[in-house]
C-alpha cells in the first residue's frame, strides 16, 4: 500500500521518505516511525505512561469519546478508501477503533512525543505512524479526508495555528472531529498536571472555527448527566492549585482511579449516549464539535 501523497524530507536536501507498507525508508534506512521535529511543551512521554498505567483504554468517558467520534466519522467517510489522520494518537486506542470500524481506510497515527510510538508502529503493522507537531504539520495541502483530535487541542499553546494547519491538510469536504475539555472556569489541579493550556466552551470553539474558515456541522457536549457532580469536584479541587505541584500526581491518580471503572457512571454514560443520538447537550464535561472544510 502506498500513501496517496508525498511527505516532505525529514531534513533539507534529503529525498522524500517512502512508505513501504510496514515502515518508512528515510535516506536509505528503514524506520518504523517517521520523525519530524515537535514542540513537547503540552505533553510528555511520562504523561502518556501515567495515563496508560492509571486509566488505560477502558476509562468510561474515554470509551464514550471514541464511540461518539466513530459515529461522527461514519456519517461522512463510510465507503471508499478515505485517509484519516489521528492527531495525538498516544498509545493507539482510537487508531485501533478506526481501523476496525473502517477497514478500507488509510488510518495514520501521529503524536508530538516519541515515547510509545515505536512499539505502537510494531503492534499496528501496516499503519503509518509519525512524530510531529501539528502546528508545523508536514502533510501536503488537501491530502486527508478526515482528522480526529480527541483531547489534544488543550495541550497546544497556539491552538488557532493548529486548527489552521488541520484545515490546510483537509481536502474540500473533509471533516474534523474534535473533542476538548469543557468549562474554562473549572481549570484545576488535574488540568495543571496534564499540561492543559486551557479548557473551552462552545462559543469560544465557534469563534476559533469561524476564524479558520471551517463550517460547523455538529456541536454538543459529553458528560452532561454527570456535569453537576463533575463541576462540584472540579471547584473543590481548585484549592490544590495553591499547593506545591509535587502533590498533583497523587491527587490526579486518585480521582482517575475512583471514576474509571465505576459501574453506575458507566450506566449513566450509556444512557446519555443513547439519548445523545437524538439531541444535543447544552453543557457537559467535554465539548464535541464536527467541522467541515468547505
Amino acid at each position: 500500500m502506498k500513501l496517496p501523497f508525498v511527505l516532505p524530507p525529514v531534513e533539507n536536501e534529503s529525498p522524500p521518505p517512502e512508505w513501504t507498507g510496514s515502515g518508512f525508508v528515510v535516506d536509505g534506512k528503514s524506520v518504523k516511525v517517521l520523525r519530524y521535529g515537535a514542540n513537547k511543551e503540552g505533553w510528555s512521554g511520562d504523561l502518556t505512561t501515567f495515563h496508560e498505567t492509571v486509566s488505560g483504554d477502558d476509562h468510561f468517558i474515554d470509551k464514550a469519546s471514541r464511540q461518539v467520534a466513530l459515529e461522527q466519522l461514519g456519517k461522512y467517510i463510510d465507503g471508499g478508501s478515505p485517509v484519516v489522520l489521528d492527531v495525538g494518537c498516544s498509545s493507539g486506542a482510537m487508531l485501533r477503533s478506526m481501523k476496525e470500524r473502517f477497514p478500507e481506510a488509510t488510518v495514520i497515527g501521529s503524536d508530538c512525543v516519541p515515547e510509545h510510538l515505536e512499539s505502537l508502529a510494531i503492534e499496528l503493522t501496516g499503519m503509518p505512524v509519525l512524530q510531529f507537531d501539528v502546528v508545523e504539520c508536514p502533510f501536503p495541502d488537501a491530502s486527508v479526508d478526515a482528522v480526529v483530535m480527541l483531547n489534544v487541542l488543550e495541550h497546544i499553546e497556539n491552538d488557532a495555528e493548529a486548527i489552521r494547519q488541520v484545515k490546510r491538510i483537509l481536502k474540500p469536504g473533509g471533516i474534523l472531529v474534535l473533542e476538548v475539555p469543557a468549562g474554562p472556569s473549572l481549570y484545576d489541579v488535574y488540568d495543571r498536571y496534564l499540561l492543559h493550556f486551557r479548557r473551552y466552551n462552545l462559543a469560544g470553539l465557534q469563534d476559533l472555527m469561524d476564524g479558520s474558515g471551517f463550517k460547523i456541522v455538529q456541536q454538543s457536549h459529553l458528560g452532561c448527566f454527570l456535569y453537576p457532580l463533575f463541576s462540584f469536584v472540579k471547584k473543590r479541587n481548585q484549592r490544590h492549585l495553591k499547593e506545591n505541584r509535587t502533590c498533583d500526581k497523587k491527587i490526579v491518580e486518585e480521582k482517575i482511579r475512583q471514576t474509571g471503572d465505576n459501574f453506575l457512571l458507566r450506566l449513566i454514560m450509556a444512557l446519555e449516549l443513547r439519548m445523545g443520538r437524538y439531541t444535543n447537550y447544552p453543557f457537559g464535561i467535554r465539548c464535541l464539535m464536527t467541522c467541515l472544510r468547505p
